[in-house]
């Protein structure tokens, strides 16, 4: 049973990636556009300001090219990124469903799947943006990636293990309280320990001002903050079509799957 699972699960994740795709062309890949095009001009005023300041020009050795042209790495680059993220991620949800099924009271495997593409979502992607949202390129220091990005699992880890243990929770709790107050509990349970583990951790704020020079004055203006609350909403979009795609195809097929050999084995 969990081989045909788990291919179920990545071809959920491939229709899941085509789709999440387009979403990010459409509404992702123009942000991301005009947040190269600003830490180019930071990158020109940074050096108008060294000239003025030095009273003097001097040359610079031109830049190496780019490996891959910019138009390669918007369609083919982030297309391929977000088709392997997501077919590992139905991967995932294979796995998380082969572990469940028939561990957490007599739920089909069409509630299942749904259950955990939202439970997914929410502890893989929803939590750790909470503490630490998604970024465009040009608005974060280089020389902080490898903090930002080990707190970041960080955050994500404690968070699929709390939302591991609370489903563990309302699963023991619902013989005593039944089903529904077994599960507000355990969600408010997962939801205090979120809370707790993020003011325990860290906060990185990296979002550029405006460019000033010595007098004070602006010589270059900060990243929009349109464009970071718009990627940051559009980053989330993405998730939930990722997810959601995940869930109900695999709510589908895997209904087929199993839930017709669980009423013959009942008959």
């Amino acid at each position: 049973m969990e081989k045909h699972v788990i291919w179920r699960g990545i071809l959920a994740g491939a229709i899941a990636g085509v789709l999440a795709f387009f979403w990010s062309k459409i509404f992702i890949e123009p942000i991301v556009g005009r947040a190269i095009d600003f830490e180019d001009g930071t990158s020109a005023a940074h050096e108008a300001m060294e000239m003025a300041h030095h009273a003097h020009g001097h040359s610079h050795g031109e830049e190496g090219g780019e490996l891959f042209s910019r138009g390669i790495q918007s369609t083919v680059g982030m297309g391929f990124g977000v088709l392997l993220f997501s077919v590992a991620m139905g991967a995932l949800f294979a796995v998380v469903f082969c572990v469940a099924y028939g561990r957490l009271g007599n739920l089909s495997a069409r509630t299942l799947s749904v259950l955990i593409a939202g439970g997914m979502l929410i502890s893989l992607w929803i939590v750790p943006s909470l503490k630490y949202p998604p970024s465009p390129p040009a608005t974060s220091l280089d020389e902080t990636i490898t903090q930002r990005t080990l707190l970041y699992l960080l955050m994500l880890g404690l968070s699929a293990l709390l939302m591991v243990a609370a489903a563990y929770l309302g699963h023991q709790l619902a013989p005593k309280l039944g089903a529904w107050n077994a599960t507000l509990a355990a969600g408010g349970a997962y939801i205090v320990a979120v809370a707790v583990v993020m003011l325990i951790l860290p906060t990185i704020n990296e979002t550029p001002g405006p460019l000033r020079d010595e007098a004070g004055n602006i010589v270059f203006p900060g990243f929009p903050a349109a464009d970071l609350y718009e990627f940051r909403l559009y980053s989330l979009g993405t998730q939930v079509v990722i997810w959601t795609t995940i869930g109900l195809v695999c709510a589908a097929t895997l209904s087929r799957l199993l839930d017709g050999k669980r009423e013959s084995v009942a008959a």
